[in-house]
């Protein structure tokens, strides 16, 4: 089932088709929270840093199809925690005990 659906269809110059397609292309740029005007209103989106994309050119009965399609998640990927930087510590220890140093041969003894 699709949370939300918009589509608009309409003749437009290659002109107009242009200017659709830089504002696109900024709200890309900028990311985060975008806005772009589409007559008779105006779509926000939340854009992602990582987008995937497919882009579909279809020719035949004297058309051209050109499409781009742009998909993400609707809730943002969480990130990884940063891995943390090994820490070296050291440590001092007294000892009160006394040991002792015994040296014991692998041989044995007759």
């Amino acid at each position: 089932m699709t949370d939300l659906k918009f589509e608009q269809k309409r003749s437009l110059s290659r002109l107009e088709a242009a200017d659709q397609l830089t504002a696109l292309a900024a709200a890309l740029r900028k990311g985060g929270d975008a806005e772009l005007e589409l007559s008779p209103g105006t779509l926000s989106l939340r854009i992602p840093d990582d987008l995937r994309s497919e882009m579909e050119v279809e020719i035949g009965d004297g058309e051209i199809e050109l499409e781009i399609e742009l998909t993400w998640p609707t809730t943002p990927k969480r990130k990884k925690p940063p891995a943390k930087a090994a820490r070296t510590t050291t440590s001092t220890s007294t000892s009160t005990s006394k040991t002792k140093n015994t040296r014991r041969s692998a041989t044995k003894k007759p």
